[in-house]
C-alpha cells in the first residue's frame, strides 16, 4: 500500500486524478503503475513486462542517498521511485534522471 509521497504533482495526480503535476502522456501508465503499486507488498511485485525494475542505489541528483530504492520506467528518461518500509511503498517519486 501506497503510504507516502515525495513528488506533489504525482501525489496530486494519485488522489485527484490532476494531470498538472506530470507529463500528461505517462498519465494512463502511470495511473496503472500506481495502482499496482498500491496493492504490492515488496518492490518484487512491480516487475511487470516492460517496467524494467532496477534497485538504485548511490546518491540522487539532490544528493540524497537511494540506497534500498527502486524504479520502473515509465518512458523515455522518467521512472516512478519508491522505496519500501515492511509492506508499505513510501517515498514514491515522479523524476526525469537526466
Amino acid at each position: 500500500m501506497i503510504k507516502g509521497f515525495r513528488h506533489k504533482g504525482i501525489q496530486s495526480f494519485y488522489e485527484t486524478g490532476s494531470k498538472a503535476g506530470i507529463q500528461a502522456n505517462h498519465a494512463d501508465r502511470l495511473e496503472v503503475m500506481l495502482g499496482v503499486l498500491n496493492v504490492a507488498c515488496s518492490p518484487e511485485d512491480m516487475n511487470a513486462p516492460g517496467w524494467k525494475l532496477h534497485k538504485l542505489s548511490g546518491k540522487n541528483p539532490k544528493g540524497q542517498l537511494i540506497q534500498d530504492h527502486w524504479a520502473v520506467s515509465v518512458s523515455g528518461n522518467w521512472r516512478l521511485t519508491f522505496y519500501f518500509e515492511g509492506e508499505h511503498a513510501i517515498l514514491v517519486d515522479y523524476q526525469d534522471y537526466h
